[in-house]
């Protein structure tokens, strides 16, 4: 199936179209990174994992952020993935996010990988 892109933008004069894998990881990015009461109708949606990574860097830090992701992974995407493996560690000042999850839609494994700086 074919989803519009996001974040929204014109290609060849057209909106651009995403895959399910694609539309999935976007919407993945979309609940890691909206902050709980961002948005107006839906203010609990989201993980917030932006303002977590002004808490200094370290394992504990590491283990909320775990905690937080897989929470917001299981409530928001559900129904269209499934959460096969995340890994969360802290190097110096980066935050490094694994996560492996199956599409339900089609049974496809998929890997994303996220690097975030920490104050």
């Amino acid at each position: 199936m074919n989803w519009m892109a996001h974040p929204y933008r014109a290609a060849l004069g057209r909106t651009a179209r995403s895959d399910d894998a694609a539309h999935v990881r976007d919407m993945l990015e979309q609940v890691l990174f909206t902050a709980p009461g961002e948005r107006i109708n839906r203010p609990d949606f989201g993980c917030g994992l932006n303002q977590l990574l002004f808490l200094g860097n370290s394992p504990d830090l590491a283990l909320s952020v775990d905690m937080t992701v897989r929470g917001a992974v299981q409530r928001w995407l559900s129904e269209v993935m499934t959460l096969e493996g995340l890994t969360v560690r802290s190097e110096d000042a980066t935050l490094i996010i694994d996560l492996v999850y199956r599409l339900k839609a089609t049974g496809e494994s998929q890997q994303i990988s996220l690097t975030r700086p920490v104050s």
